[in-house]
């Protein structure tokens, strides 16, 4: 039977796995200092992206998402291990993407992938430490020139 504490402990890190996908897919960039620590490492290279610090993908997401004028992050099956004020997940996601080529064509394509997290609980609740993004597959990906690397972008 789970505890009161863990109880709202699950919901608490789904409901941040949830503001992570909305500060996303409304490009509130802002948003992401209330879901990760200040020091989180953010690993998206596997998946084609960039890996740094909040900062540098704060920066570095305007640039690698101007392309796709719509996206959808949706965030499921969330398997969670939780150890006091610290916890491990893995949660799957569908990520179907519009991409727009330079002239002006559209495509849709669909990625599927993993979150796997470490979080732990401050002051402020739950936040994602470390954010490593594990490839599933893919389907009907356009070509696409290559995003720019998180050091090409200045973090302000």
């Amino acid at each position: 039977m789970l505890s009161l504490q863990e109880i709202s402990d699950r919901l608490e890190i789904q409901d941040l796995l949830s503001r992570y996908s909305y500060a996303i897919d409304e490009r509130n960039w802002d948003a992401l200092d209330d879901v990760f620590t200040p020091d989180a490492v953010i690993d998206y290279s596997e998946t084609g992206g960039a890996k740094g610090s909040v900062a540098q993908i704060k920066a570095w997401l305007p640039v690698a998402m101007e392309r796709f004028p719509l996206f959808q992050h949706m965030v499921a099956t969330t398997k969670l291990e939780l150890e006091g004020d610290s916890a491990r997940s893995r949660t799957v996601l569908f990520n179907p993407m519009v991409y727009k080529a330079e002239d002006g064509k559209e495509q849709v394509f669909f990625i599927g992938l993993w979150y796997r997290d470490k979080l732990v609980r401050t002051e402020q609740g739950w936040r994602i430490a470390e954010r490593y993004e594990e490839m599933g597959y893919a389907h009907n990906v356009p070509d696409m020139p290559p995003i720019p690397p998180v050091e090409d972008v200045q973090v302000s």
